[in-house]
């Protein structure tokens, strides 16, 4: 039996990062369905996660999006979990055509300095009891 299961679309992301839980967040606002389940990179699941799929479990510099047995980082991983959101968020997904060097230089920049524009938890995030079904233990 794996980490998952494929009826999960789960996103991993730095959980003392103010920007990658207010993306969180936002991701939650938006899905109607229910269908995004996170865990943050430092927690016992995300690394776990990491592992089963081969990734650093040191790089907390990216949001991984796994989607059944496939994996996006950086970019991709944003792309695709927009893609997923659907509305007018699906839309973004044109930028896929951007080369991924490309995409991921300038995810690179903001990951480098997300801390110091919008600052650090001292610890991970506690999900409020009416979320908390939606983050993987």
């Amino acid at each position: 039996m794996g980490v998952y299961n494929d009826e999960t679309h789960i996103v991993l992301f730095d959980g003392v990062c103010n920007l990658c839980n207010s993306a969180v967040k936002a991701i939650i606002k938006r899905d109607r369905k229910g269908k995004f389940k996170f865990a943050s990179l430092q927690s016992q699941r995300g690394q776990a996660l990491l592992n089963q799929f081969g990734l650093s479990t040191n790089d907390l510099n990216t949001v991984i999006y796994i989607n059944n047995t496939r994996y996006f980082i950086k970019s991709s991983a944003v792309l695709h979990v927009l893609k997923e959101l659907g509305d007018i968020w699906k839309l973004f997904y044109v930028f896929i055509i951007l080369p991924q060097p490309l995409r991921d230089f300038l995810y690179s920049i903001i990951a480098k300095t997300r801390y110091k524009i919008f600052g650090k938890r001292a610890s991970c995030m506690i999900p409020p009891t009416n979320i908390k079904q939606r983050f993987l233990q």
